[in-house]
């Protein structure tokens, strides 16, 4: 029987040399983020209960509205963040050619992003935002300073960079990523200058290109109509992906006017309906229990290896992302593409590091 499992280890069978030969293009944002616990209760110098879960935090700051409070985080450990640099890389990890753009530090770059930038590619443009991700086990609350970002505009990436190279790397790239529309706000403006200046001179066969909005919801309805529009319009020049989690693909759809569906295969059609409304290549949803996918021949779900409590959640769906992307660079279907997703963020919620192609395949045959 041919199940999402087996397709997907067929699909990376003997994949390291193929992976090896793909240049991927990612960007543009970039954090510091610090991986931090709530502590409920102390009990000594090193040793406390951290609040389990969002709710019981919800409710300790509730009390303390007209009165007071002292609420401690425990930083547990500093690391490379944003949407594109945690996608990046897992794609680093799996073995592909990534070339990176986006505020990693400058000029000098940053010093968690420095044995990244010895495994790829990177152009930095300016200093990185930063993140307190507070982690509990349903969930995690993602407190940032995304000052930063204000810096990635078009004007700078021309000026930092120069537009020839810039078309020099979307011609190199096999595959291209364009990440955390949400908090960069310039974007739409950088993704409308890509579309006159980059991709009408772009030669060769069609690329694919990946996009993920990083939660809109502080986004105005027009901004988002206006990345959606211009997601759609990439489909001209690109194959067109564009990857959400259940929240983000709830806000999408009302704002296309989709009405409200359920879960599972409700979710599957949601995908599918937002996919005929974008015209685009492929829409895929990304729940904590499972992921969904829409394309031309129809919409899939697969189920997810679900943790219940994870090591680290920070960064889970961006390597879900990168997992997905990995089967569609190998020319996996949408159900083969969907399992090395949830298998990549199912692997990495649990060691809290990034899977090789060898973790991959043996994680594959263990769930």
């Amino acid at each position: 029987m041919s199940t999402p499992v087996n397709k997907a280890l067929r699909l990376l069978e003997g994949a390291e040399e193929k992976v090896k030969k793909t240049r991927v293009l990612v960007g543009l944002d970039g954090f510091v983020d610090s991986i931090i616990r709530v502590v409920d209760k102390r009990h000594s110098q090193d040793e406390f209960d951290p609040i389990l879960t969002i709710d019981s935090f919800s409710k300790r700051i509730a009390k303390a509205a007209g009165k007071s409070a002292n609420i401690e985080l425990v930083v547990e450990r500093q690391k490379l963040g944003g949407n594109g640099p945690i996608m990046a890389n897992a794609l680093v990890v799996y073995g592909a050619k990534v070339r990176y753009i986006g505020n990693l530090g400058h000029p000098k770059i940053h010093r968690v992003f420095a044995e990244f930038a010895e495994k790829c590619d990177v152009i930095s443009v300016a200093e990185p935002s930063h993140t307190d991700a507070l982690e509990f086990d349903d969930g995690k609350v993602m407190l940032t300073r995304p000052k930063a970002l204000l810096d990635l505009t078009w004007k700078n990436l021309k000026q930092k960079i120069g537009e020839d190279k810039l078309l020099k790397y979307f011609q190199e790239a096999d595959f291209i990523a364009l990440t955390n529309w949400t908090q960069i706000p310039f974007m739409s403006d950088i993704w409308d200058e890509i579309q006159k200046s980059i991709a009408p001179k772009l030669t060769g066969e069609k690329r694919t290109i990946f996009f993920d909005l990083a939660d809109p919801d502080k986004r105005t309805l027009e901004d988002v109509k206006r990345g959606l529009e211009l997601i759609a319009a990439f489909e001209k020049y690109f194959y067109a992906i564009l990857g959400l989690n259940e929240s983000e693909a709830r806000q999408i759809a009302g704002a296309l006017g989709i009405a409200r569906v359920g879960k599972g295969a409700g979710l599957a059609e949601l995908a599918a309906q937002i996919r005929e409304k974008l015209k685009i290549s492929v829409i895929v949803i990304h729940p904590r229990e499972y992921a969904v996918a829409a394309d031309p021949d129809g919409e899939t779900m697969v189920d997810g290896p679900f943790c219940a409590k994870p090591l680290i959640s920070t960064g889970a769906g961006d390597h879900f992302n990168a997992g997905f992307s990995l089967g569609r660079i190998l020319g996996g279907d949408l159900e083969a593409s969907l399992q090395i997703g949830v298998a990549t963020s199912g692997f990495y919620v649990r060691t809290a590091r990034s899977p090789t192609l060898a973790d991959l395949r043996k994680f594959l045959k263990e769930i």
